[in-house]
């Protein structure tokens, strides 16, 4: 071999050695890549393994406000990095199908529950047994009538009986109605009527409460002691003397449009009926059923002069109220109701301490409805 072949030789064995470490650092650098995608792959599963669930159980998808509570919920858990599993009836008188759903809510194990309960006395087993399991409930919108000892950490809801006692005071402001109200006699009285939805849930019996008791105490300083409820055992209350204000409370039997339309009728053919609070949009849409027409409500109409109040939004009732058929409506914020029930739910299964928020209500007409701060609250 002559030296100019040795040098080659040489050269090619640099070459070579170079490769080798070159091809050991790639192999290196590759296994750093993927111990590097690996750790974030678990990480990955952890963080979504270890995500908190919420499960929300509503009273229904029957009207649009659970809709918009819907919304309210979900952009809860976006805002807070948790699941939120949104669910109903379809009816707001299917007890039962709630129960199951309530049940299955439970057997998921959820960090918490946020509940609005159809009927109180049906699920007495399942708070017990989501206490047991140290799973907090919250109540939201009509929340839980009674619930076991610390079953139930706190509620995100209106001040129902604060936001019907809106629509009390707004009707007395009112001069047709103060004149009506005024010239009633004990030998003719008046009669304001009261359509609640049922008389199960917190909500209606907190609306049908805070009117009738607004209303009485603003009537008696007219007629001190001459006021009087009647047409419902929950709300029936006998005045001293013989009365020249009924205040007369009609309850359907089921939240079927038929029913909450026949329970409306009820009240209308009431002799000197001056005035109508209906503590819902299912009670304003039986209501409005029974006037057969819109026209009987506006100028000239059988029911012309009628004062009549609301509760709730949704198209129907909006429109009543946009076209002066009624006297106005309070709203609630179910946006907010959704959203502070989860809030409340995220809060307690972190083992902070919580308590009811009230989630707040506004009166609106046909004069204030498209204004931005309430118009936001009017869900169709």
């Amino acid at each position: 071999m002559n030296p100019g072949d040795f040098k080659a030789v040489k050269g090619m064995e640099r070459d070579n050695t170079t490769l080798i470490e070159e091809e050991k650092t790639m192999k290196k650098r590759y296994c750093v890549l993927l111990a590097v995608l690996f750790a974030f792959m678990f990480q990955a599963c952890a963080t979504a393994a270890d995500t908190m669930r919420v499960e929300v159980v509503a009273k229904g998808f029957q009207h649009q406000f659970w809709q918009v509570v819907k919304l309210g919920s979900e952009q809860a858990g976006i805002d807070l990095g948790v699941t939120v599993n949104f669910d109903g009836p379809q009816s707001e008188s299917d007890i039962a199908n709630q129960v199951n759903m309530l049940n299955a809510a439970l057997s998921k194990n959820p960090a918490a529950i946020a509940l609005a309960a159809l009927d109180s006395q049906a699920i007495v087993s399942q708070l017990i047994q989501a206490r047991d399991a140290k799973i907090p409930v919250i109540g939201f919108d009509s929340g839980v009538i009674d619930p076991p000892e610390g079953s139930v950490q706190a509620t995100a809801s209106t001040n129902n009986k604060a936001a019907a006692a809106i629509a009390a005071e707004e009707m007395m402001k009112n001069e047709a109605f103060k004149t009506k109200l005024s010239a009633a006699t004990p030998d003719n009285p008046v009669v304001v009527g009261v359509l609640a939805q049922d008389a199960t849930s917190t909500s209606q019996i907190d609306r049908a409460v805070g009117f009738i008791a607004k209303m009485k105490e603003l009537a008696e300083q007219t007629f001190p002691g001459a006021v009087t409820v009647t047409g419902h055992s929950i709300h029936e209350a006998a005045s001293e003397k013989t009365p020249a204000v009924i205040i007369r409370v009609a309850v359907p039997p089921t939240t079927d449009p038929t029913d909450l339309k026949n329970a409306a009728q009820s009240l209308l053919n009431e002799k000197n009926l001056i005035g109508e609070f209906n503590t819902n949009e299912g009670g304003v849409v039986g209501f409005l059923a029974a006037t057969n027409d819109a026209t009987d409500l506006a100028k000239g109409g059988r029911y012309e002069g009628l004062i009549v109040a609301g509760f709730d939004a949704g198209a129907t009732q909006k429109n009543a109220v946009r076209q002066g058929w009624f006297l106005g409506s309070v709203t609630q914020d179910p946006f907010q109701i959704g959203y502070k029930a989860v809030d409340l739910a995220v809060k307690a299964a972190k083992g902070e301490t919580v308590s009811d928020v009230d989630t707040g209500a506004k009166w609106y007409t046909s004069e204030n409805m498209d204004q931005p701060d309430i118009a936001q609250l009017l869900y169709d």
